[in-house]
């Protein structure tokens, strides 16, 4: 009989710290997690470690475990959550040059820093009338849900958040709050904003999802508006962090919503209004060949890459 009641846990966390040895690193994440039914990314570079996984309660306490001893820390900024499906489609541990790129060489940070403030503090500090709120996420997640009154800086990737900032009517004494989806680009924006001399930058300790879950948990009123973008096959979370009404194209990686997909330029697994134009033929042939191995994969009931593992199919 099956047992309703198993779960899947998904974590998403970071640390900036001085990493000597990625490459070693990584072998000896690789090696733990090859035997392991665990799915998700994990980022290694020289200014510390990023990632998102899921799977079993018991194997993520086992990561996280050994995450922490490799490093020689106790902490790591950490969002958790129960699913009832696996959103990762495989395992990756990866080598990169930043953590989190923004693309202006190494800046020096203390992630643990009295520049964050909690959720509780949060709502009372935006309301201030002279405080400027920044989202320093991309545009198409700004369109999906923000905090009112935020500003858009309008970019399609984070590095481009310096040259963007110049353009914003921000002064260097402003007090200003800015936030993002679990606080990673948080902590470097904010770094980076006091190098170029603003005085008074405070961040939303955990991003957004921190934020849902404190007042999802303490029944409290939310100042969130609309759903939160995530990366991974949950595509957006709502207030409840239970994946929202956005489904994503598989050309482009957009969230797209059931209106979308209406469009005549949606093709499942190939494209959707926003980039039917801009991909090429050869893209969008790759995209159908891959569309129909899925499906025929499916239809047989074979195991494939992209195939969504339920936490009853486990049972």
């Amino acid at each position: 009989m099956k047992n309703k009641n198993i779960n899947f846990k998904i974590v998403s966390f970071y640390r900036f710290k001085e990493i000597k040895n990625k490459t070693t690193l990584k072998i000896l994440f690789d090696d733990f997690l090859k035997d392991k039914f665990v799915r998700g990314t994990i980022l290694l570079a020289d200014e510390g470690i990023n990632g998102s996984l899921a799977s079993s309660i018991e194997n993520i306490d086992k990561c996280l475990q050994f995450i922490k001893k490799k490093l020689k820390i106790k902490k790591l900024h950490l969002q958790e959550n129960e699913v009832q499906f696996i959103p990762f489609n495989r395992m990756r541990v990866r080598l990169k040059k930043e953590i989190v790129s923004l693309g202006k060489g190494e800046i020096k940070i203390n992630d643990f820093s009295n520049t964050h403030l909690s959720p509780k503090e949060w709502d009372n500090f935006v309301r201030g009338k002279e405080v400027k709120i920044i989202d320093t996420r991309n545009r198409y997640e700004v369109q999906i849900g923000k905090f009112k009154k935020a500003i858009n800086p309008f970019i399609s990737s984070f590095r481009e958040f310096p040259k963007q900032l110049n353009n914003l009517d921000i002064k260097k004494t402003d007090k200003i709050a800015i936030y993002c989806t679990g606080g990673i680009r948080c902590e470097k924006a904010t770094e980076y904003m006091k190098l170029k001399g603003y005085k008074n930058v405070f961040q939303l300790d955990g991003g957004i999802l921190n934020y849902i879950d404190y007042k999802m948990k303490n029944k409290s009123k939310s100042m969130w508006q609309g759903e939160c973008f995530v990366f991974d096959n949950r595509v957006t979370v709502s207030n409840n962090l239970k994946p929202g009404r956005y489904i994503q194209c598989y050309g482009c990686r957009m969230p797209i919503s059931v209106k979308d997909t209406k469009s005549s330029k949606y093709i499942k697994g190939v494209s959707c209004p926003y980039c039917y134009e801009t991909r090429s033929n050869k893209q969008k042939n790759n995209s159908k060949i891959r569309q129909r191995q899925i499906e025929d994969n499916e239809k047989k009931g074979i195991y494939h890459t992209f195939k969504r593992i339920k936490a009853l199919d486990m049972t």
